[in-house]
């Protein structure tokens, strides 16, 4: 299988998120950065792409200058796929662009920065018949997927609970913005959207609750709250109901001191209760009541978990996979499915799941706003 030509939008020098995304498509296997517009600045996008190793004529100044160059070329050379990671506030502009031009998409997580600039990338797939993965790394871990088919498949009973929490602490001081690339755009409401934190990790949070159980979040009362100075929520919290017929609760925050990164699930079940933690992303804790808690173990030579788990590993138990794998896992089965080697399910966040987690955003903040009242999605 050929690899996938791929062309990046963001990710320059400075920037984080976009070496995430590389390193997990070399991990993956099956894709190739060939171009790429990695700044809005055009000399530090030609410098990043020599930095990486891109063809000096395929480093562009910008997004629109590569999709008319690259479909200038020869099929077998142009890119196949744009892989985007702008600040929300640039995600629909190149989505569209690329869709319009033919080009699959894999893009970082929101959506967008609103939900009418989400439908519109919505609108540009349907219209364009292209297909689009968002990067909701945390489905991409083996025990999260194992977690959602011993759920979804009935036999712990019913989902009476959750407690989903995402918390982080770089933030929660003033002086955390200065010189800080990173902060800054995420604590601007201009290119961060109308939500911080909720937008950056507490939709991580809402959608590892509907990916687990299967079900969608379908009311919600939220508090969000910022430090002084700040402009967009960097803390929160809601409630909220499953389409099941289960509530939950979920926090969201990157002020709370001495987290450092803990996404954290408990799924509460008629017969059992499930614990993962992304921290410890190799063990899982299931409980009873009447029987002896069991320890799950990540690893491919664990017999114990699903083909379609032990699929996606790459090495024996003990031998820790993480956020890297899991991303890989998310590029390597979006990959996959444009070379015509999807599985039953996509391994990777739909546009369904996508415009859900930005309704989930959009309600949250009307709730908050209007003094943490139940809103329906």
């Amino acid at each position: 299988m050929k690899p996938i030509r791929y062309g990046m939008i963001g990710g320059g020098q400075g920037a984080f998120i976009g070496g995430v995304h590389r390193i997990a498509a070399r991990i993956a296997g099956n894709w190739e950065l060939v171009a790429g517009a990695f700044s809005s600045t055009p000399e530090k996008s030609r410098a990043s792409g020599i930095e990486l190793g891109v063809d000096p004529a395929r480093a562009y100044g910008s997004f629109a200058e590569m999709i008319e160059k690259e479909l200038a070329l020869p099929a077998d050379q142009r890119i196949e796929a744009v892989s985007i990671v702008t600040p929300n506030h640039m995600h629909a502009a190149p989505a569209i662009a690329a869709l319009e031009a033919g080009f699959d998409v894999i893009i970082d997580k929101p959506l967008a920065d609103s939900m009418e600039n989400a439908k519109a990338i919505a609108d540009a797939a349907i219209r364009t018949g292209r297909r689009i993965a968002v990067t909701h790394t945390y489905t991409g871990y083996p025990l999260v997927k194992q977690a959602r088919e011993l759920i979804t498949s009935g036999k712990f009973g019913q989902v009476r609970r959750v407690a989903v929490k995402y918390t982080q602490d770089w933030l929660s001081r003033a002086a955390d913005l200065e010189n800080n690339k990173q902060a800054a755009w995420r604590v601007d409401p201009k290119q961060s959207g109308d939500a911080g934190a909720f937008g950056d990790i507490g939709t991580h949070a809402a959608n590892l609750a509907e990916f687990i159980t299967g079900e969608r979040i379908t009311r919600i009362c939220a508090e969000l709250t910022m430090l002084d100075g700040r402009f967009i929520d960097d803390d929160g919290a809601a409630l909220f109901h499953l389409s099941g017929g289960g509530k939950g609760t979920l926090t969201a925050s990157q002020v709370l001191v001495g987290d450092i990164n803990d996404l954290a699930i408990d799924v509460y079940c008629d017969e059992a209760g499930l614990h993962w933690r992304q921290e410890e992303p190799n063990t899982m804790r299931i409980g009873y009541r009447d029987r002896p808690t069991e320890i799950w173990h990540a690893g491919a030579n664990r017999a114990y978990l699903s083909d379609d788990v032990l699929s996606i590993q790459r090495t024996p138990g003990g031998h820790p996979e993480g956020y890297l794998e899991a991303f890989a896992n998310i590029y390597q089965a979006f990959g996959n499915e444009l070379r015509g080697a999807a599985s039953d399910e996509p391994g990777y966040a739909t546009m369904e799941d996508t415009l859900a987690g930005m309704k989930f955003l959009a309600s949250s903040l009307e709730s908050s706003r209007r003094g943490a009242v139940w809103v329906d999605l």
